[in-house]
């Protein structure tokens, strides 16, 4: 296997942990890290360099909603960190168009300095633009699939552009997340964002901001572990078992909500794995629910 160290304008790390690079700060090592910041010809280059030259490649933005092996990843692991926004006037709506590699932290505070709502409910939810679209992720009623127009997408082929009909969105899935095929990357999208005023932005972004201060546990953890079943909540369904509280090793069910495993410390993403299959069998044990997990488990697990 040979890394195409020698390119690019980024940063290039060797047998470089990963729990830097993830929400829950855990997993091993990768052969290889590389931190694309400059432009999306760069990150571009990187990667079908990599493909170019059979490297394992894999792709991720903020490290939410992603479980990184002990035994760490094999090949390249980019850090998608380009992060850039172009407001517009192109035809059927679309007026913004973001780069993969963008916070969602950052675009929904650019959105709201900048008059165009829609996007409130990404205040304080982790991760990039780019892994949000691949898992349609949301909150307060809202998700990725409401207001995107167009994604374009980096493949072993080339730029390809899917349109929000061909990326098939549901309930926290993608055409993209059900590729067993991991090699493409999500370049940019274009929004189609309804207008309003920055005060009334504001003020929806900072209701929905102490409603997650307020039900979500703070720190180190992997977001939403399970995704809600049909018509129930997995974190419900997971307190009512008693397990608000269960530890396997330093990881633990959230005493505030239960659907969220926290890193108390020292956490490995063994001891993350193990309480969730551990949870997983004693809910669909007692109620019958077999929980689907909405996180994604990635490199080398033995």
């Amino acid at each position: 296997m040979t890394i195409p160290a020698h390119i690019g304008t980024g940063i290039w790390l060797l047998h470089e942990p990963t729990g830097k690079y993830t929400a829950a700060r855990i997993g091993g090592a990768a052969d290889a890290v590389y931190i694309a910041r400059d432009s999306l010809a760069d990150l571009a280059h990187v990667v079908q360099s990599a493909w170019a030259q059979h490297t394992p490649v894999r792709v991720i933005g903020g490290g939410a909603n992603i479980l990184i092996a002990d035994g760490g990843i094999r090949g390249l692991l980019v850090v998608n960190h380009v992060a850039q926004i172009e407001e517009g006037d192109w035809h059927d709506g679309r007026n913004i168009a973001v780069s993969g590699g963008m916070g969602l932290l950052a675009l929904a505070r650019w959105c709201a300095a900048h008059g165009y709502s829609g996007m409130e409910w990404t205040i304080g939810v982790p991760g990039t633009v780019g892994g949000a679209l691949v898992n349609n992720a949301g909150a307060h009623g809202g998700s990725m699939a409401d207001f995107v127009q167009d994604v374009a997408v980096l493949e072993p082929s080339g730029p390809k552009l899917y349109s929000r009909e061909e990326l098939q969105f549901a309930y926290r899935t993608s055409l993209l997340k059900q590729r067993e095929d991991r090699r493409f990357v999500v370049l940019l999208a274009t929004f189609a964002l309804p207008r309003g005023t920055p005060e009334a932005i504001r003020a929806t972004m900072e209701q929905y901001s102490e409603h997650r201060k307020a039900t979500q546990p703070p720190g180190a953890s992997l977001g939403s572990i399970f995704k809600n079943p049909p018509d129930d909540f997995a974190g419900r369904l997971i307190e009512s078992c008693g397990l608000k509280g269960t530890s396997i090793g330093g990881a633990q069910v959230s005493p505030v909500h239960a659907n969220f495993f926290v890193n108390t410390g020292g956490a490995t993403a063994q001891d993350y794995r193990t309480l969730i299959a551990s949870v997983q069998a004693d809910v669909a044990h007692k109620t019958g629910v077999h929980l689907e997990p909405e996180i994604e488990f990635v490199g080398e697990w033995g």
